[in-house]
C-alpha cells in the first residue's frame, strides 16, 4: 500500500513532459537572472570579466542562431530514438511494458535539457539589438551548449543499456521490491498498537452483509489506488464501517458494487469520500498493486518460453528475480486488510493479496508455459528452496511446498528423458528438506 500522495506521484512520474516543463521553466527563470545582470552591467552597474566582452550584436545573434538550430535538431533526434525505443520495448517486453520506459528519469531529463537549453537559447536572441549585447546570457547558452554534448553522450550510453533485456528485468524487480517495501512502510504506519474496541470483525462483517448499503462504481477501468486515511477518517467520523470490495489491480465496471457501508444511513457521506478518495484509470499501476510487479516478470518469461522466440535464459533470469521478491514477501506476513481508527474501532476492511495468491501468481503460468522444460522447472524448484529460507509461518511452508509437488508433477507427465527427470526430483528433494527445516523456525500458521 502507499500513502494519498502515491497516486499523485505515479502520475508525475509516469510522462514525458512534466520534468522536461519544469527544466523549461527553469531555463526561464535562468534567462532573467543573466539578462538582469546584463542589464546592470550595460548601465554601470557592475562589471562583467573581460573573457565575456563581446561587442558585436552580429557575432552573438549568429552564435545563438547556430546554438538554437543545433539544439532543436538534436532535441528531435532525441526524440525519434525515444519513439523508437517504446516501439521496440512494446513489441518486445509486450505493451505493458511501455510505462516503465516512459517513467524512465534518464529520458525525461534528457529531453528537457536539450528543450531547456533551446529556449534560453531563443529568449536570449531575442533580447540582442544593435546597442545591447547580452553577454552573460551568450556565455550561459555556450556553455548549456556543452552541458547538452554530454548529456547527448549520457543519452545515448543510457539508451543503449535500457533496451537490454536484463536490465528490464532487473528494473522490473526493483519496482517490486520498492511496492513491497511501501507495502509493508504503510502497514506500519497504520499498525499504531491501538486496543481493539468495538464490534469484532466477523461482527463487523455480518452486519456488512445483512444491513450494510452497497455503492456502486462511479466509473470503469483499473482500480490504481486508495487512500486509506482519508477513508478512516470519513468512517470515524460517520461512525461507520467500509467494506471495498476490490483491491488495486481490479477492474472495476461502472454501476457494479465498489463497496459495502454499515450502517446504511451513512452511505451517502462515505459514497462522495469514495469517488476522492479512489484512483481509477485506463491501467494499472505500481502504486498499490504488489501483484502488478510480479505479472511484469512474468509477461516477459512468457514472452520468452513462447516457441517464437524460446529464450529460456531470460525465462531464467525472470524466475530468479520473481524469487527475489517472493524472499522479501516471505519475511513477514502480508497486511491483512483491517484498518482501524485511532480508538481502536474497525473503520476499513480492504480486500488484499494473498500470499498463496502471489506465489501461484508467480509460479503457475510460467510452469505451465515451460511444459517439457526441465531446466525451467529446476530453476523454479531452486527459487522455492531460497524462499523457504525466509517464510515467517508454516502456512507460507506448506504454499512453496504444494507449487514444489506440482513442478515434479509437470515433470513427470512431460519430460520423457530419465535423467532430467532425476535432477528435477533432487531439486525437489532439496525443497522439501528446505522445509523440514524452515517449518522448525517459523510460527504455527499465519493470522
Amino acid at each position: 500500500m502507499a500513502r494519498s500522495n502515491g497516486p499523485g506521484r505515479e502520475a508525475r512520474r509516469t510522462n514525458l513532459w512534466l520534468l522536461p516543463s519544469l527544466m523549461v521553466a527553469g531555463a526561464v527563470v535562468l534567462f532573467a537572472a543573466t539578462y538582469a545582470v546584463d542589464r546592470a552591467a550595460a548601465d554601470g552597474t557592475i562589471h562583467l570579466p573581460g573573457v565575456l566582452n563581446n561587442d558585436s550584436a552580429d557575432a552573438a545573434r549568429q552564435v545563438l542562431i547556430g546554438i538554437s538550430a543545433a539544439v532543436i535538431t538534436v532535441a528531435g533526434v532525441v526524440f525519434s530514438i525515444t519513439i523508437l525505443a517504446l516501439q521496440l520495448a512494446s513489441q518486445q517486453f509486450g505493451p505493458r511494458m511501455l510505462r516503465n520506459f516512459i517513467r524512465d528519469r534518464g529520458t525525461q531529463a534528457s529531453l528537457g535539457a536539450f528543450v531547456a537549453t533551446f529556449t534560453f537559447s531563443i529568449l536570449t536572441l531575442g533580447s540582442v539589438s544593435s546597442r545591447f549585447v547580452p553577454e552573460l546570457s551568450t556565455g550561459t547558452a555556450l556553455a548549456l551548449t556543452l552541458g547538452s554534448v554530454g548529456v547527448l553522450i549520457y543519452f545515448i550510453h543510457h539508451v543503449a543499456l535500457t533496451i537490454q533485456l536484463t536490465s528490464v528485468v532487473s528494473s522490473i524487480a526493483g519496482d517490486f521490491q520498492s511496492t513491497v517495501a511501501e507495502l509493508f512502510s504503510e502497514s506500519d504506519h497504520f499498525d499504531r498498537g491501538q486496543p481493539e474496541a468495538g464490534l469484532s470483525v466477523p461482527e463487523l462483517m455480518s452486519r456488512l452483509a445483512t444491513d450494510g448499503a452497497t455503492l456502486p462504481a462511479a466509473a470503469s477501468g483499473f482500480l490504481q489506488a486508495v487512500g486509506h486515511d482519508r477513508l478512516i477518517g470519513i468512517a470515524a467520523k460517520s461512525n461507520a464501517a467500509i467494506r471495498l470490495l476490490n483491491r488495486p489491480g481490479h477492474f472495476l465496471v461502472a454501476g457494479r458494487p465498489l463497496a459495502v457501508v454499515w450502517p446504511a444511513d451513512a452511505a451517502p457521506a462515505i459514497a462522495r469520500a469514495l469517488r476522492r478518495a479512489q484512483v481509477i484509470g485506463p491501467h494499472r499501476t505500481l502504486t498499490q498493486d504488489l501483484g502488478f510487479a510480479a505479472d511484469q516478470l512474468v509477461e516477459i518469461a512468457l514472452r520468452a518460453l513462447s516457441p517464437a522466440v524460446n529464450d529460456t535464459f531470460t525465462a531464467l533470469n525472470c524466475i530468479d528475480w520473481l524469487g527475489d521478491g517472493l524472499c522479501k514477501v516471505s519475511a513477514r506476513p502480508l497486511p491483512d486488510g483491517i484498518y482501524r481508527d485511532r480508538h481502536g474501532y474497525v473503520r476499513l476492511i480492504d480486500p488484499v493479496i494473498t500470499y498463496p495468491r502471489l506465489v501461484k501468481g508467480a509460479f503457475d503460468k510460467i510452469r505451465q508455459a515451460a511444459r517439457g522444460m526441465p531446466a525451467v522447472y529446476i530453476r523454479q524448484l531452486q527459487n522455492l528452496e531460497k524462499i523457504m529460507q525466509y517464510v515467517c509461518a508454516v502456512d507460507q511452508c506448506d504454499v512453496l511446498r504444494e507449487h514444489a509437488e506440482m513442478i515434479l508433477r509437470a515433470s513427470d507427465e512431460s519430460v520423457p528423458e530419465k535423467n532430467d527427470r532425476l535432477d528435477v526430483l533432487a531439486a525437489y528433494e532439496r525443497v522439501l528438506k528446505a522445509r523440514q527445516e524452515a517449518a522448525a523456525f517459523t510460527g504455527p500458521s499465519l493470522p
